[in-house]
């Protein structure tokens, strides 16, 4: 897919693809994104969040003078808008974590989300999930007319970068559409914890969906024989590196695959992979430090991913986050130990895991279902940006067949 806009800065192309598929679910409409686009100057990030905070603020004040004359839908439907456009005007601004501007906009998405929430018929229920003396921010969704049915549930959550409340438009509203009961959440290194409580990225998933699962089963209305998982970017590892160690996951999808991190992070250092990870790991390596630095300066997106890492992770230095991620990894038999059914997801064209799909499938030993998705579909981008009826088509149709056809 060539570009609409920002055709020299991928990373800001690809943030508004992600914007224009959220369309489908209400996350965002035609024209705001559109006009929004155009006033960005193409690279600036002061001028991306200005823009996407203008007309965030715009849509909310909108939605709330729809909400103070009585019209539900319309403050529903506006309020999540402007969640959507809140949580990207921060987005490129995690170099400074001190900066200000991430937590007033951050805040301002989750309170538009829960206003939305609130209009929903059933309601989107903010839960908060116990977790190592803390909680983890969430919401159970169930689907209309569900009484106290043992309905098949989700749980889902994001990635790298993304909010337990952007998965409404990234899985939960298309899975409530078929019946599906949901629970989305927020983990460690995740907005909602990492702001809140300064919680950061960890490698063992398993143990934050373990107690997850258990607040999850305890609830009413589950089937606890038909509970599967699903992630998103990040989350095509994070849901497997969970199935691979709790056998209640019935079956897991992985939007899109991922096997091993370390592979991105020693992608940009000449030399064999054991090399390259003992220089990331020692306690000085300036030429590692040099060489991400200049590889951070040829790419945007490099350089996003770079600073965003460092955000999650609660470290200080690009080779320390490139450190941290090479314990991101399905190898030495984890993918192996996966019982339950695999759907791995994979975009032609993604631009972040290339390979990583085809990798996971590889070690998988599993049931498991490979779905490609192309250019001539318009679905070719990471996580299928843009594509969201059709992947969500997809991947739902496996998932009934799947959750049916192995109740345990």
């Amino acid at each position: 897919m060539k570009p609409l806009f920002f055709p020299e800065h991928p990373s800001f192309w690809f943030e508004t693809l992600r914007m224009l598929g959220h369309i489908t679910y209400g996350g965002a409409d035609f024209g705001e994104v559109v006009v929004t686009a155009q006033r960005i100057t193409p690279g600036d990030y002061d001028s991306w969040h200005d823009n996407w905070l203008a007309t965030a603020e715009r849509v909310d004040a909108e939605a709330a003078a729809s909400l103070a004359g009585r019209h539900p839908v319309s403050a529903r439907d506006g309020f999540l808008r402007a969640s959507n456009y809140y949580r990207s005007a921060e987005f490129f601004l995690h170099g400074n974590s001190a900066d200000p501007r991430i937590r007033h906009a951050y805040d301002a998405s989750v309170r538009c989300f829960r206003q939305a929430a609130a209009l929903f018929t059933p309601s989107v229920e903010p839960i908060e999930i116990p977790y190592e003396g803390t909680t983890l921010p969430g919401y159970l969704y169930r689907p209309a007319g569900a009484g106290d049915a043992a309905l098949p549930t989700l749980v889902m959550f994001n990635g790298f970068d993304g909010t337990a409340e952007e998965m409404h438009f990234f899985g939960a509203a298309a899975a409530v559409e078929r019946g599906y009961a949901v629970v989305t959440f927020d983990g460690p290194g995740q907005p909602g914890t990492l702001h809140r409580q300064g919680l950061h990225f960890r490698p063992d998933w398993e143990n934050v969906v373990t107690p997850v699962l258990d607040h999850v089963l305890a609830l009413p209305g589950v089937d606890p024989e038909r509970v599967g998982v699903l992630g998103v970017s990040m989350g095509g590892y994070l849901a497997p590196r969970a199935a691979a160690f709790d056998q209640r996951i019935a079956a897991v999808v992985a939007l899109d695959g991922v096997y091993d991190l370390g592979d991105i992070s020693t992608a940009s250092i000449p030399l064999p992979r054991k090399e390259a990870e003992e220089r990331l790991r020692a306690p000085y390596a300036p030429e590692i430090d040099a060489a991400l630095e200049a590889a951070m300066a040829a790419s945007p997106i490099a350089k996003w991913a770079m600073e965003q890492g460092m955000f999650t992770m609660g470290v200080d230095s690009p080779r320390a986050f490139c450190a941290a991620y090479l314990d991101y990894h399905l190898r030495d038999g984890i993918a192996e130990r996966i019982s339950c059914p695999v759907l791995v997801c994979c975009g032609e064209d993604d631009g972040f895991f290339k390979g990583q799909p085809e990798a996971l499938y590889e070690h998988l030993t599993c049931e498991k279902t490979f779905l490609s998705f192309t250019a001539e579909e318009g679905a070719d981008a990471h996580c299928q940006a843009g594509a969201q009826r059709l992947a969500f088509a997809r991947i739902y149709d496996w998932l009934d067949r799947t959750m049916t056809g192995h109740a345990r």
